[in-house]
């Protein structure tokens, strides 16, 4: 990474303090000049801000618990989020970085995007609406709800993309091919948000029955977009945001391709977000030589979220994974126990009918091992699991 971010920082985050006094107290009491810094080894001088300590800060001092680097009458919009934490919106461009998304999905000029994203309390309709505009494309607020007009607006308009939680992209394409027919359907890409589950493997059921090709970010309400996908595996990360991965409790990095959790300083400071811990976990595909992340991996889930088996954290994502490795798997659930003073960890798999089962076992076992590190003690297969059953069960303490 460049050092010139580090310069900008220094200067961002200084200047900054001047103006926000909650800021200049964190830096205060945590003994770290924001002037001084010139490498990732100084900004990690800093310890991790929680999403729980922001909003902590912001109910003794509301609304942004004097973190605000910037005069109240410059910030245009302010979002709540749930706890709730106040995020004010102050002028960006791009819909702060999620433009990026829609240009490496070659969606811009010409396209035609339903937007079905809230645009009321939370950001993410009228940032996702921000950045397609500066990509080039026009934009029809759908906002949620409203299927069937949804539906009709789809066809009528010739709609090319869809912003979507996965589930409604489902409900919607569904109507518009029972109501109008196959040949109506317009949309040849899906800009989708996360879920719980295995939503990899979704995905790639999404693209071939709805002849899509599906894009997603990572983006937060505090910091806007954070990193996003590019065809490469994972996300690329915002030139202008410092990643880090790091031990959830002490706050130092961990080492390249561990799990851990996604902490992230952006460039500019008038919200200022330095050394912010996001609470959900991944681990670095590449890193830059000053050990900053230029690629992280799908999320793993929240932090918090993972079962300690033999000194290995296993995260929700991993069964995903397995799911998508695995010939003619549905769906699969790890059960995590200790038996005799030893952990096991066993996971059932539900096949598709006809599906062969030996096959499918020596796949599920060899993709857990390699996303895990750790082998399976056993693989089972099932006829049933329960829908929207968890990813993995801890039964360790039970």
């Amino acid at each position: 990474m460049s050092g010139d971010i580090y310069h900008d920082i220094a200067q961002a985050y200084a200047a900054a303090a001047e103006k926000a006094p909650g800021l200049k107290s964190r830096f205060a009491g945590a003994g770290f000049d924001p002037a001084t810094v010139t490498s990732l080894a100084d900004l990690s001088r800093l310890p991790v801000m929680t999403k729980e300590e922001l909003l902590k800060i912001q109910r003794d001092d509301p609304p942004f618990g004097g973190f605000l680097a910037a005069d109240l009458k410059d910030v245009g919009r302010i979002y709540v989020s749930p706890g709730p934490i106040f995020e004010p919106a102050l002028p960006g461009v791009g819909g702060h970085g999620l433009d990026l998304l829609f240009k490496a999905a070659e969606v811009g000029s010409g396209d035609i995007i339903l937007n079905t994203w809230m645009y009321h309390l939370v950001p993410a309709g009228l940032l996702f609406d921000e950045a397609a505009q500066a990509a080039g494309a026009t934009v029809i607020p759908g906002g949620v709800g409203n299927t069937e007009l949804q539906a009709q607006i789809i066809v009528e308009t010739g709609v090319t993309a869809i912003c979507a939680s996965t589930a409604f992209f489902l409900t919607l394409a569904d109507k518009v091919i029972e109501t109008y027919g196959r040949d109506a359907w317009t949309v040849k890409t899906a800009f989708l948000g996360g879920e719980m589950g295995d939503w990899m493997s979704k995905r790639r059921r999404i693209e071939a029955d709805y002849d899509v090709a599906t894009w997603a970010t990572y983006a937060t309400a505090d910091l806007g977009l954070v990193a996003y996908e590019d065809e490469g595996e994972g996300y690329v990360v915002h030139p202008d945001r410092v990643v880090q991965i790091c031990d959830p409790v002490s706050g130092v990095m961990v080492p390249h391709g561990e799990p851990g959790e996604v902490v992230v300083t952006a460039r500019d400071a008038t919200w200022p977000m330095i050394r912010f811990g996001t609470g959900d976990s991944a681990f670095a595909l590449e890193s830059n030589a000053d050990g900053s992340v230029s690629r992280i991996s799908a999320l793993q889930g929240r932090v918090g979220a993972a079962v300690k088996v033999r000194e290995i954290f296993v995260y929700p994502r991993v069964i995903e994974d397995v799911v998508i490795a695995t010939p003619g798997a549905k769906a699969a659930q790890a059960i995590v126990t200790r038996e005799d003073d030893r952990d096991r960890i066993s996971i059932s798999l539900l096949l598709e009918e006809g599906a062969d089962a030996s096959a499918a076992r020596t796949a599920a076992a060899d993709a857990f091992q390699l996303h895990s590190r750790i082998r399976a003690d056993a693989v089972r297969i099932v006829a049933e699991l329960p829908e929207n059953a968890d990813l993995m069960v801890n039964r360790k303490d039970g």
